[in-house]
């Protein structure tokens, strides 16, 4: 009888601990920063680093692609907006400090994947990529990468040299980066870097996060989690990281599917599992990028997926969906997907996340005017109406995030 009370006393919470979380509230504005296209380049990677004290003020940042080139990118170019968003400036080319790099034997090594974000205890908005390295605008496989960062001058409206991250002298080093990836600023100014890693010869990827330190002037390694692998396909890439709840939450892409792990610490981290819907059912997401979306009332997913009437567009990469996540049971529940930017065509899955203020979140995008080939570049007059606009989806939430600009 003691059993089967303690039993009845227990069951009303472990019912609770089984209902999943609130869904949070919110509004979705989508605002077209720019748009055109003249059927050779096109914008991508528009990420964006909004920089408190200065009412108002977001810097974006973006590259250039050649469309009819496999990710060969130009000089990081900015728009900068004083007014939240009302109006925007530029794009501005930063050739000399943002730009590419000659070195020799004919190579050409750019900064790219880039990601600009406040660092609340140096104040600097300091932005994190990883190099792409060309010879005759073609990529070079196996060649090495490094992590790469510069930092902003809001009254000079310039950005330092972009500088490498030193590494361990360890060949599974030779070929690692921090590209497209979202990091996490702890409170004393350590920064959680999630990075993809191998030797120059391996097929696959693996993904560790990186504790780092920031002084204001340079980024340095303090120490390095375990490795996180799987050996299919290419392996692991484009690791994003949040803290929600007192844990840690890693999202990491896959060519078969997108993966989730989590961690106590911010450095260990459990094997990852594929994402799936509440239902059990398959995320649909595979070989692109997610990124998260942190409220302190919620956690949310940003992704693209299959199964969407969208076949035509590269991938799947489009439209962009946001779903909440059941931090507990590691799923993101089905009836609460929404479409944040609706698809042209044109695939949109390489994108950003912005803590603006208490009120607003952004995630920005550009159409990407690439598709499935052989003819693989979209032309101007493309049957879907794709220009390579640049969009800032604008989160208005219902009750204010709280503490949401250190992720």
């Amino acid at each position: 009888m003691r059993c089967l009370a303690g039993v009845l006393f227990l069951l009303p919470w472990l019912t609770a601990m089984a209902q999943p979380p609130e869904p949070v509230g919110y509004r979705v504005q989508l605002d077209t920063v720019r748009k055109g296209y003249d059927g050779k380049t096109c914008w991508v990677h528009p990420r964006a680093g909004a920089i408190p004290g200065r009412r108002g003020l977001i810097v974006m940042t973006m590259s250039k692609l050649l469309v009819s080139g496999s990710d060969v990118f130009y000089a990081l170019n900015e728009m900068r907006t004083n007014d939240l968003g009302r109006s925007w400036t530029g794009p501005v080319e930063h050739t000399h400090t943002l730009g590419r790099r000659d070195e020799p034997g004919g190579v050409v090594v750019v900064a790219a994947d880039f990601w600009p974000k406040w660092h609340a205890r140096t104040g600097k908005l300091l932005g994190i990529g990883h190099t792409v390295r060309y010879r005759d605008n073609k990529v070079i496989p196996h060649a090495a990468r490094q992590t790469v960062y510069a930092i902003y001058d809001p009254a000079a409206r310039a950005w330092s040299d972009w500088r490498t991250l030193p590494m361990p002298n360890e060949p599974r080093f030779a070929n690692a980066g921090a590209g497209s990836v979202q990091r996490v600023d702890l409170p004393n100014g350590d920064i959680l870097l999630p990075v993809y890693h191998g030797r120059l010869e391996d097929r696959f990827h693996a993904v560790s996060v990186l504790r780092c330190r920031f002084d204001g002037r340079s980024l340095s390694v303090a120490e390095i989690g375990n490795e996180l692998r799987l050996d299919t396909d290419r392996g692991l890439a484009e690791p994003s990281l949040t803290s929600f709840g007192g844990q840690y939450y890693l999202t990491i892409r896959h060519d078969q599917d997108g993966y989730v792990s989590t961690s106590r610490d911010g450095l260990h981290f459990a094997a990852p599992r594929p994402w799936r819907f509440d239902d059990g059912s398959s995320l649909g997401n595979y070989n692109t990028q997610q990124h998260w979306v942190t409220h302190s009332r919620g956690l949310f997913l940003v992704y693209t997926r299959s199964g969407a009437g969208n076949d035509h567009v590269f991938r799947h990469r489009a439209p962009l969906f946001i779903g909440q996540v059941d931090p507990e049971r590691l799923v993101v529940m089905r009836d609460t997907e929404r479409i944040l930017v609706p698809e042209r065509g044109a695939r949109l899955g390489n994108f950003g996340v912005t803590y603006v203020n208490a009120r607003e979140t952004w995630v920005t995008t550009a159409e990407w005017m690439q598709t499935w080939g052989p003819d693989f570049v979209m032309p101007v007059d493309n049957r879907y109406g794709a220009d390579n606009s640049v969009y800032a989806a604008r989160i208005l939430w219902d009750q204010p995030n709280r503490d949401g600009n250190r992720r």
